[in-house]
């Protein structure tokens, strides 16, 4: 008895069909490795601890028994972690309309408080009012940056992994 002839047509691939399993694998592939669970982190977690260290340094300043001369020697402590955070933000492009108008806002705070302190200081006047006002403007600049920048780093990036078998059929499509 001589065993059944089969075609090679049936049992090759040919390199169409190979070129498909290999698009299909892929795509099965970035399926199964970009899901929820398994996408990268998101968050930033250095511009997240660069944030909480930010905070608390904004906490710290300013105790309630502070004169605002003293207050304002706190807050030019936070020029450099501010630069920080505004630079990591930027390198994961992560800035908007909405955050550099908050740094902007920062800086114009930061400079009349300057101006108010060297006011003070040529009236030798610890407790002047105009400071203890630049001062809490500055605070809350500080604040609406800090919330800005928060927003940004956990907000979901455009285009993210949330339906990642809707991005696999795209992918097939093309």
């Amino acid at each position: 008895m001589t065993p059944p002839l089969h075609s090679c047509r049936r049992t090759c691939a040919g390199p169409a069909a190979m070129r498909a399993l290999a698009a299909l694998a892929a795509c099965t592939a970035l399926v199964a490795g970009c899901g929820n669970g398994t996408a990268p982190d998101p968050g930033y977690p250095e511009l997240g601890a660069t944030l909480r260290s930010l905070s608390r340094g904004l906490d710290e300043a300013c105790e309630p028994t502070r004169t605002p001369e003293g207050c304002a020697r706190d807050l030019d402590t936070l020029t450099a972690p501010t630069e920080r955070a505004f630079a990591q933000a930027l390198e994961h492009r992560l800035l908007d309309a909405g955050s550099v108008a908050a740094m902007n806002e920062l800086d114009r705070a930061r400079a009349l408080r300057v101006a108010a302190a060297e006011e003070a200081r040529s009236r030798q006047d610890p407790q002047h009012v105009p400071l203890a006002r630049a001062v809490a403007a500055e605070k809350l600049a500080y604040q609406r940056l800090l919330a800005e920048l928060e927003r940004l780093r956990t907000a979901p990036p455009p285009g993210d992994r949330t339906d990642p078998v809707r991005g696999a059929a795209t992918l097939m499509k093309g």
